[in-house]
């Protein structure tokens, strides 16, 4: 043990440092989330003159300052011409049309497309991810009334877009 305690009394103290320095990054990637709430009409009358109205929803999420863009397509049962966001249609009993329009306002003055042909968009810049609620875009939807279409059913399915 004497012979240890030795070895270490000799032993050389170290007291010259030297130093390095390094980087730390990371990249954060622009990232968006989307949702949305059925349109769900109600009951329509064919006799009625007026338009039935009613509201959902498409939910956003970006990262904070991400600008995007949200787009609606035609619908499934529009066609494909070039006056295809005019001719959105739910199908129902043999295939009867019942038509229908989506818009950007409370006025219903703005069809909401994809920014072609006449239709907008909506824009708007993230506010982050993690954030308790969402950015709520309000979808204003409306059947013109004095339609003659069979009774039944009727239904569409539209494709929110997001783009950031």
């Amino acid at each position: 043990m004497g012979v240890a305690l030795l070895m270490l009394a000799a032993a050389p103290a170290f007291a010259a440092t030297k130093t390095s320095s390094f980087q730390v990054s990371a990249t954060v990637l622009a990232n968006c989330t989307i949702d949305s709430t059925n349109l769900a009409f109600g009951n329509y009358d064919p006799l009625a003159t007026g338009p039935v109205n009613q509201t959902s929803t498409v939910n956003v999420r970006c990262t904070l300052a991400t600008p995007y863009t949200v787009g609606l397509n035609t619908g499934a049962n529009a066609g494909s011409s070039g006056t295809a966001f005019a001719n959105r249609s739910m199908v129902g009993p043999a295939g009867n049309l019942l038509k229908y329009q989506l818009y950007t306002d409370a006025g219903r003055t703005a069809i909401w497309g994809d920014g072609t042909n006449g239709t907008q968009t909506i824009s708007g810049t993230g506010t982050g991810v993690l954030i308790a609620s969402p950015q709520a875009r309000t979808v204003y939807g409306q059947i013109p009334g004095g339609q003659d279409v069979q009774p039944g059913a009727y239904s569409d399915t539209v494709v929110a877009t997001i783009t950031y």
